[in-house]
């Protein structure tokens, strides 16, 4: 069996509600995974949108949310996880700031990808890494990927 990621929140390749964006509740979505690998001693989610700022002349990829560590045992992520499962670390968005931040588009529909790997061994504390910190620390680890995409644009924006 394939690892596979999906959230109850939002069909894939569908929309994200507003309440897990910068226009609503901006907690994170329900997340939950299938398929882990023989060997999978840890997971790591990165989400991010490579839309930024404008759709039709992206600049950059822009990071929401980095997790490193999550156990084995784990199959996903509760809506608005306000406890990470133990052991769990966190790196740093584009925000500056660890935890989960919604899309919050300027313009256009963004896509918005929830992207996990399962890793053949734990990471050392990396002290808050930004995204290129932590795949560069799971380079040799990756066992499995999957992802989802959800989409979001802000009401009345084109």
């Amino acid at each position: 069996m394939a690892l596979t990621i999906s959230s109850p929140a939002f069909a894939a390749g569908g929309a994200i509600p507003a309440e897990y964006t910068c226009d609503g509740a901006d907690r994170s979505p329900p997340l939950a995974w299938t398929g882990a690998p023989d060997g999978t001693t840890a997971f790591a989610l990165i989400v991010d949108d490579p839309d930024a700022p404008d759709p039709a002349a992206p600049k950059r990829v822009w990071v929401h949310w980095l997790l490193y560590n999550l156990p084995p045992t784990a199959t996903g992520l509760t809506e608005g996880v306000a406890v990470l499962p133990a052991g769990t670390r966190e790196g740093r968005n584009d925000w500056s700031k660890t935890g989960y931040g919604g899309p919050c588009p300027p313009i256009g529909r963004h896509r918005y990808f929830f992207k996990l790997y399962a890793l053949d061994a734990a990471l050392p504390d990396l002290n808050t890494p930004t995204k290129a910190q932590l795949e560069a620390a799971m380079a040799g680890h990756v066992l499995a990927s999957a992802e989802v995409i959800g989409t979001y644009q802000k009401a009345g924006r084109r």
